[in-house]
């Protein structure tokens, strides 16, 4: 099913259209207790909300989980939701990540709307189509893909939040840039993110949208080329994971951003990456995110996580490599000793 995208100017007004059209017997609002506190009284207004039923659920990514997910399942199935019921996804890419498998799986699946509010939920996780849950301690191990009816953008959203998630966005953005075009990738690389302008970055947000929509319109199921959006997360993953092991989370986007130093490093070795770009992107990371704190004792285990990537085949781990900005390399293979070199390559340096 194709997603409708609409980068908003009036989302109260586009919002109540779009519910009416849908025309619900119950609409039900799912938010973490950040967003129910600085985003839903955005929306409460809006006439065709005004019996929604809220479902709360707790804020960061440690709470994309089981015990959450049936949290939603049991409040839908006690306050009587049906298979005619629309389900409204406010909030970040753990609402609309749960969110989307909640509603693709209660009733055999309802239709469902995506509003994200952080920078991260409105470049990657809100499109697209993934959704899912982390399961005995890997990411996103448990989900489906199937798209919102709708994902409604509005950048007014980003005034809610923080450097660290504006930042954490920020890195999908250059992923996508470095997957796909050099001048994109340029504006960002000179772009003062830590001090932003934010109508600026609305400009570069819609053409960073446009990159993975165009991307996932062709390989919806992620048979071929839309591997290259996993350019940094095979490594990055591992980081994300690993920090939750150690009990000290960090956000997606950080970990992407450290793992795409190491992959960056892969395709300079393995496949030529221009090693120029190559240090201008890694400095520029190294400048925005720091350095991922980790020690040569954590390199077994970040590898035993990696064997656990839903992109391996045959207990073999596959990355996506950059020839150059733009030219993508598929299902590449690299030894552990090439990936061993790229975890003291972040934290040592050529």
């Amino acid at each position: 099913m194709k997603q409708s995208i609409i980068i908003s100017k009036c989302l109260n007004a586009e919002l109540d259209f779009h519910i009416k059209s849908f025309n619900p017997d119950k609409v039900f609002i799912i938010v973490d207790n950040i967003t129910e506190k600085f985003c839903l009284p955005r929306i409460s207004d809006i006439p065709s909300l005004k019996n929604a039923g809220i479902i709360s659920i707790c804020s960061t990514d440690n709470s994309k989980n089981i015990n959450s997910l049936t949290h939603v399942w049991r409040s839908l199935s006690e306050q009587k939701a049906t298979r005619y019921s629309l389900i409204i996804n406010l909030g970040g890419g753990m609402v609309t990540d749960l969110g989307g498998f909640a509603a693709s799986t209660f009733k055999r699946g309802l239709k469902f709307i995506n509003i994200p509010t952080t920078l991260l939920a409105m470049v990657d996780a809100s499109v697209g189509g993934k959704t899912g849950i982390n399961f005995n301690g890997l990411k996103n191990e448990i989900g489906v893909f199937n798209n919102s009816d709708i994902v409604i953008i509005d950048t007014n959203f980003l005034k809610t939040l923080d450097s660290e998630n504006i930042c954490s966005g920020y890195a999908e953005m250059i992923k996508h840039s470095l997957i796909s075009n050099e001048d994109i990738w340029s504006k960002l690389l000179t772009f003062d993110i830590l001090a932003p302008n934010l109508n600026d970055l609305s400009y570069l947000l819609e053409d960073s949208i446009k990159i993975k929509e165009e991307i996932v319109k062709n390989d919806p199921y992620e048979t071929g080329m839309r591997k290259a959006l996993n350019f940094g997360h095979t490594i990055g993953h591992a980081f994300e994971s690993l920090s939750m092991i150690k009990q000290s989370p960090i956000l997606h986007g950080y970990a992407v951003a450290y793992g795409m130093i190491c992959e960056l490093y892969l395709c300079t070795i393995k496949v030529g990456f221009p090693i120029e770009k190559m240090r201008q992107t890694v400095n520029y990371i190294k400048h925005i995110y720091g350095i991922y704190d980790f020690s040569c004792d954590d390199y077994e285990v970040l590898y035993e996580l990696m064997k656990h990537d839903k992109k391996n085949t045959a207990n073999t781990i596959n990355f996506t490599l950059l020839e150059n900005i733009g030219k993508v390399k598929i299902n590449f293979t690299a030894s552990k000793e090439d990936i061993f070199e790229s975890f003291d390559f972040i934290r040592e340096g050529l």
